[in-house]
């Protein structure tokens, strides 16, 4: 990958519009901080604290953490 290219996870809507590119995901502390474009255009940088990330958790059945384990293997 040359210096000019960077890896994004892009974010999408229910419409198959893109939401949020993502260029990194980086540690800040306790916190995990998430950077890239809103809609293309707005920079930003959001904070996942470890309480917010025990009530995600929290939200995820068995199967639900089995299909993103599954994800990883999957082609568009």
């Amino acid at each position: 990958m040359s210096s000019n290219e960077q890896q994004q996870m892009k974010i999408y809507d229910a419409n198959d519009q893109e939401l949020m590119a993502v260029r990194k995901i980086e540690r800040d502390g306790n916190n995990l901080v998430i950077r890239g474009k809103i809609f293309g255009a707005m920079p930003m940088a959001a904070k996942l604290k470890p309480s917010e990330a025990r009530a995600a958790l929290k939200m995820l059945d068995l199967k639900t953490m089995l299909f993103i384990v599954s994800l990883l293997f999957r082609k568009d």
